[in-house]
């Protein structure tokens, strides 16, 4: 366990440093927080987990990603919604959640169990 959070500590860090400097080539700067965090942390998790329990695991991975990623896509187009009705952003946020959620559990259980 130790040595599984230490490879991951020591490659995502090269991986988001990678990111950052190539998202720093780009224009707007404003890519650079999208490009530094997200696909590196989920590179590093993907190779892991290849390196320790095999391709179906890292397909199963990919996957789950994908499906958190369309339930982040709708949370946050709800809530810009919501914020554009001028409601507060903590009690959207918040409310938000249980959309997020809903969508989460209810896409893997449609298409991953």
């Amino acid at each position: 366990m130790i040595v599984d959070l230490s490879l991951r500590f020591i490659f995502g860090g090269l991986i988001v440093a990678l990111f950052s400097f190539i998202a720093d080539l780009l224009k707007p700067k404003t890519f650079s927080g999208l490009f530094g965090a997200a696909p590196s942390v989920a590179l590093v998790t993907l190779a892991l987990t290849a390196i320790k329990d095999g391709s179906g695991t890292v397909g199963l991975e990919a996957r789950s990603m994908v499906l958190g990623a369309i339930a982040l896509f709708t949370y946050s187009l709800a809530n810009a919604a919501l914020l554009s009705i001028r409601i507060h952003a903590w009690l959207a946020a918040g409310v938000l959640w249980l959309e997020w959620f809903a969508v989460a559990f209810g896409l893997w259980w449609l298409l991953l169990r």
